[in-house]
């Protein structure tokens, strides 16, 4: 995201209740916004008030609890998020989005938002904003009835959003790449429909309406990303199309290799998880791209490669290749010295991920400088 130019992340929150998997959900999201400001990007919450109807038909909550435990959610927030200096503020006011409202009514809402401090900008879905007094509505991916929604469709839902936004309602428009949901597929219901993804067009349309709109806040809607075919993240199909375009519109610091340096990190942290000297300097790599210090952490990554391919030309001939993998083969299953060639992951034994490591390499060749 960071390198992407994306300010943050709104996050789906079910609460803190210890019910079906909301509070694993709720740890975890807690672990995001750790990252998230270490990265010195922000974030937001929008709530789910549908998990309160989920509680009370299975009577974890009664139905006389129900505005109480909402108020018991907020005031949760309100203690230790919307006051965060990373939490998305305007007008100094954190902004609180609500997918709907589907269960709390008008009166409810305003028992459960009165008095909280600071008190929060409320969003919901423009379909729904006669159900609760809200400060203004985001967008949603235009889909129903199981049927594709064409371009002319979803230009005239965009129209009718941003209409709205030319009034003293605050509007906060939506970006998408497409729709296709697996719903149907799965077993699990009725799909809501699809969007064609037209190799990108969608995603720029989108992306051009949403700033004409002027809004100072814009919605990348990924949510349910690959249940709903949402998803911008780099995937075989689509490569790092979305995000580079993203990119390309931020005017970042960064260049197009700069988002796939994350990727490359994480496969050499899952390659070399048993070395701890290449891990020390791959937590160093972490840390240098959280901090945006791109150069800095592509040099000690490159370094890394290079050190890995240094070590799996086990012989020392200067090529990766067959001698090499016999080489392993001859100590294989013993424990050896920390400086055996023969353990080329570093992990005291010879064994079968230091085959695999010089098969990796294989037929590459370590530079003069590297074998020096």
């Amino acid at each position: 995201m960071k390198f992407a130019g994306i300010d943050g992340a709104i996050i789906d929150w079910y609460g803190t209740e210890q019910f079906a998997d909301y509070a694993t959900l709720h740890r975890n999201t807690q672990h995001f916004v750790k990252h998230l400001k270490r990265a010195g990007l922000q974030f937001a919450i929008c709530y789910e008030d549908r998990t309160v109807k989920h509680m009370v038909e299975t009577e974890y909550l009664s139905k006389q609890e129900d505005v109480a435990h909402g108020q018991k959610v907020m005031k949760w927030l309100a203690d230790n998020w919307f006051g965060d200096e990373a939490y998305v503020k305007l007008n100094g006011r954190p902004v609180l989005f609500i997918f709907g409202p589907l269960y709390f009514t008008k009166n409810q809402l305003i028992k459960i938002m009165a008095g909280l401090s600071p008190s929060p900008m409320f969003y919901g879905l423009p379909h729904l904003s006669d159900e609760a007094v809200m400060d203004g509505v985001f967008g949603w991916v235009p889909v129903w009835g199981g049927r594709e929604s064409l371009p002319d469709d979803w230009y005239k839902y965009f129209d009718y959003l941003y209409t709205r936004g030319w009034t003293d309602e605050s509007v906060i428009p939506i970006v998408f790449p497409g729709y296709r949901d697996i719903y149907e597929e799965a077993g699990k219901r009725d799909s809501y429909g699809s969007i064609d993804y037209r190799d990108g067009e969608t995603f720029a349309e989108t992306f051009d309406l949403a700033l004409k709109s002027n809004s100072p806040i814009i919605q990348i809607a990924t949510w349910n990303d690959y249940g709903e075919g949402t998803v911008i993240e780099p995937t075989e199909a689509f490569g790092y199309r979305y995000l580079e375009f993203v990119q390309k519109h931020a005017k970042t610091q960064y260049g197009s290799d700069a988002l796939r340096l994350p990727v490359i990190l994480y496969q050499l942290k899952k390659r070399h998880e048993r070395h701890p000297a290449r891990m020390k300097k791959l937590e160093r790599a972490t840390d240098l791209l959280f901090a945006g210090k791109y150069d800095e952490g592509r040099s000690v990554i490159e370094a890394v490669i290079a050190e890995q391919l240094i070590a799996s030309d086990v012989n020392r001939d200067g090529v990766v290749n067959i001698l090499d993998l016999l080489s392993v083969m001859q100590q294989f299953g013993q424990s050896v010295p920390a400086d055996s060639p023969s353990d080329v992951t570093g992990d005291g034994v010879v064994n079968i991920l230091d085959l695999v490591e010089v098969a990796q390499n294989f037929e590459n060749t370590p530079t003069t400088a590297d074998k020096q």
